[in-house]
């Protein structure tokens, strides 16, 4: 019996991670697109797993920004405005920027793991480039700049940057194939790598606000010449 029990109590959290991440999914790739509305049972539905897990999963979504449940309406997934894209990386700006900063003050083998670790992925993104392969470019984009956040070694930093990261995710990948100065982001990552592997905890900061500023200021004037007004 005692066997049985903890089996139950193991397989249940699977479940709702699972669902969890097949809506987050469903989410980015436009699946859900913004705007749309479904009960849970619709959703478990379309996604082939019980009603349970998807119920529990839609309120961490919530917290998290990307759906609201409305009263008689059921689950919608949230739209992104201008206005939002423009607090989400005011938000990013700060966040990364401290988080490099720690990044560069961590003992020797730290900094020289983590900027590693960077180089990987920005090197990813070159090869995506180069490739022609703007969607893997985006994704090793996202790797890198998870990857910033996480060498701060700070959970509270990290848990933030996911949810505010999940948010502006959906609008960075729809307005990829806009952008037109997509190689400077490599230089500007070689920027943050070199200073975190120095230590210089200032340049390092600066190096992620310059970054995450001249990408603001390129993605909200084309959100405006587009009409985007909701994403």
């Amino acid at each position: 019996m005692t066997a049985g029990i903890g089996a139950t109590v193991d397989r249940r959290p699977s479940r709702v991670d699972d669902a969890y991440a097949a809506i987050k999914a469903a989410i980015f790739d436009g699946t859900f697109a913004p705007g749309y509305q479904a009960s849970a049972q619709e959703i478990a539905l379309r996604l082939g797993v019980s009603r349970t897990p998807v119920h529990e999963a839609v309120l961490k979504l919530q917290e998290e920004g990307l759906v609201r449940i409305v009263p008689k309406r059921g689950i919608v997934i949230c739209a992104l405005a201008p206005d939002d894209v423009r607090e989400i990386y005011d938000v990013m700006i700060a966040i990364e920027g401290r988080a490099a900063e720690l990044a560069a003050a961590r003992p020797d083998a730290d900094r020289a793991a983590a900027a590693a670790r960077l180089a990987a992925a920005n090197g990813r993104m070159g090869a995506a480039l180069a490739a022609g392969d703007i969607r893997a470019w985006g994704e090793a984009d996202d790797a890198f700049h998870r990857a910033l956040v996480e060498s701060a070694a700070n959970g509270r930093i990290s848990r933030i940057a996911r949810t505010v990261g999940d948010q502006m995710h959906r609008a960075r990948m729809l307005t990829l194939h806009l952008r037109g100065n997509l190689g400077a982001s490599a230089d500007e990552h070689a920027d943050i790598i070199a200073a975190i592997h120095a230590g210089d905890g200032a340049a390092a900061d600066a190096a992620a606000r310059r970054h995450r500023q001249r990408t603001q200021g390129e993605l909200l004037p084309l959100l405006e010449a587009w009409g985007l007004r909701h994403l």
